[in-house]
């Protein structure tokens, strides 16, 4: 394939063009199975290449630190190379989770029966706006104190990471609820008329509600947004 802008071969199909300067893919589609993941790179629209990288798992044994790492790091490496505008993903939780921390794009998950089309489906509703900011700059409210520990922080932290969440209010701790042994878990709820949804992150018997001010401006919006956020949550293990 050659680029797109400057005719200038490239080493692979979709690569970013180190010549002129030119991305010749804007979506990345990543479909992910234990020993197998396809990198699809779309262009307009238009599939313009494809590239399967594999492990091999050792039998009866879960990943080792070093396989998945490395793994992870191969697939995050073909998405780097291409510096797409958006990437998709579907399948392997562990691995996906471990390509997310490794690579700085908006990253959602979609639907993985026909993911191809499924990001082409996405693609057609309206763009929102894009906000780039840590989870300190989008924190606010009265309410200071978060519950959860570590795992209340980290649910913060997967939400705030999305690019379509503004700001995250906290509001008060409920301690009436009944008691879980669960652990901590998080679940956002369903949008408002703004595209606004709440975060329920429950420890124990305790309760908090936290506003998510989110880019969508309507119910409709606002559940895409509310749905690429319980699947961060879920990938984060942190689902109700």
């Amino acid at each position: 394939m050659d680029c797109r802008c400057c005719a200038t071969r490239l080493d692979r199909p979709g690569d970013y063009c180190l010549v002129c300067r030119s991305a010749n893919t804007d979506i990345i589609v990543i479909e992910c199975e234990r020993e197998r993941a396809t990198v699809t790179c779309l262009l307009d629209e238009t599939v313009v290449g494809e590239r399967t990288i594999t492990t091999t798992q050792v039998p009866d044994e879960r990943w080792s630190p070093t396989e998945l790492r490395n793994f992870a790091g191969r697939i995050a490496d073909e998405v780097r190379r291409k510096r797409p505008e958006e990437v998709y993903a579907t399948g392997n939780r562990e691995v996906l989770r471990a390509v997310r921390a490794d690579v700085h794009y908006p990253f959602y998950r979609v639907a993985d029966d026909d993911p191809i089309e499924a990001v082409l489906r996405k693609r057609g509703d309206p763009a929102l706006e894009v906000v780039e900011a840590t989870m300190s700059e989008k924190l606010g409210g009265s309410h200071s104190t978060l519950i959860g520990g570590r795992d209340g922080q980290r649910a913060l932290e997967t939400v705030a990471s999305h690019p379509h969440v503004k700001k995250i209010i906290p509001g008060p701790i409920d301690a009436g609820g009944s008691g879980s042994r669960t652990g901590v878990r998080a679940k956002a709820t369903r949008a408002d008329e703004h595209g606004n949804v709440r975060l329920l992150i429950r420890d124990g018997s305790s309760v908090q509600e936290n506003r998510v001010v989110t880019t969508a401006g309507d119910r409709e919006l606002g559940e895409h947004v509310r749905a690429d956020l319980n699947d961060a949550l879920t990938e984060a293990e942190l689902t109700e």
